[in-house]
């Protein structure tokens, strides 16, 4: 019986586990945002808001226990500097599944696995010229030449 062993196995053993699970976790960290199986983003959750949680605290021996997970030291340094201040006030619940549907080819659940907070973008002014199309040159054309 299974009783009591909160793990999600996916099918694989632990060392083939751990490995993707490390992959994943630093795919999510350096791009924010990545679209995987439901089963796969519910085992990364915890994983990630471990992460997280680690470089909140921000010392040597949390910086040295996400390493021993992350596999990147510029995604370690990303971690510390960029993301962990974002949550400094929360609690928990750093990571957010959200369902898209199911892959074309074999029908798998998928979900997009992102953070909470995302990085502020840059956002447009409103003065910035737009990008001219076909259609605004032709018109522009013809009416230079009036």
């Amino acid at each position: 019986m299974r009783h009591r062993k909160a793990k999600y196995k996916l099918g694989m053993g632990t060392s083939q586990r751990e490995a993707m699970l490390r992959n994943m976790v630093t795919s999510l960290l350096e791009h924010e945002s990545i679209t995987t199986t439901d089963a796969r983003a519910k085992a990364l959750r915890s994983v990630a808001d471990k992460m997280i949680t680690l470089g909140k605290r921000g010392d040597l021996h949390a910086r040295r226990q996400a390493l021993e997970v992350i596999r990147s030291k510029k995604v370690a340094q990303i971690l510390f500097d960029d993301i962990a201040p974002r949550y400094a006030n929360r609690e928990g619940g750093y990571v957010r599944i959200i369902k898209k549907g199911f892959r074309p080819g074999d029908r798998a659940a998928v979900s997009l696995v992102e953070l909470v907070e995302k990085k502020a973008e840059p956002t447009k002014e409103k003065g910035a010229t737009k990008r001219k199309g076909l259609k605004d040159k032709i018109v522009d054309t013809f009416k230079s030449t009036k």
